[in-house]
């Protein structure tokens, strides 16, 4: 005698609502993470010196080149561009709408960081160890007035794209 089977059919667009909820959960770890960045590790490494500073970029540039930071990274792209496929291929015109705006500000973000913030990280590092004194100083300054608006402007978008992943759910929720 066999026990009877008690599972549930598959919902239709389970996988769409698994990768939307993987787009969102990514793209809030990645809005959460420049929005640490500005209103505490760089506000704290303003009180350093200027070779701390640049000691603790470097260190920080470092430490963030790992696995989980580049499945997050990457995942919250490929996530939200999976949902975006999906919700169009479900007939979610409106939610796939939501989508495709986050993935275009998430794309934002992620020009600007490959075109702003990894170049200047990799300008610091290298020329912090030539710089001494006062060129050390310019060299931080400069790097800050370019790289703390670059992350701002991260932050925002990333904040935004969430918000547009979230208006997406509650799209989903109510089909």
């Amino acid at each position: 005698m066999t026990a009877p089977t008690t599972s549930l059919p598959a919902r239709p667009g389970g996988r769409t609502e698994a990768s939307l909820y993987a787009a969102t959960i990514a793209m809030g770890l990645s809005a959460g993470l420049y929005f640490a960045f500005d209103v505490s590790v760089m506000p704290g490494l303003d009180r350093t010196d200027d070779a701390a500073f640049a000691s603790a970029m470097g260190h920080i540039n470092d430490a963030i080149e790992n696995g989980f930071f580049g499945l997050v990274f990457f995942g919250a792209f490929l996530a939200t561009g999976v949902s975006g496929v999906s919700l169009r291929r479900l007939g979610h015109t409106r939610a796939a709408r939501w989508t495709w705006a986050a993935l275009a500000l998430y794309t934002a973000a992620v020009a600007v960081t490959m075109k702003v913030n990894i170049p200047l990280n990799r300008r610091l590092a290298r020329l912090t160890a030539e710089a001494s004194g006062p060129e050390l100083a310019l060299l931080r300054e400069r790097f800050r007035g370019s790289w703390t608006p670059a992350n701002a402007a991260r932050t925002l978008a990333c904040t935004a794209a969430l918000a547009c992943l979230g208006r997406a759910l509650t799209l989903r929720a109510r089909a």
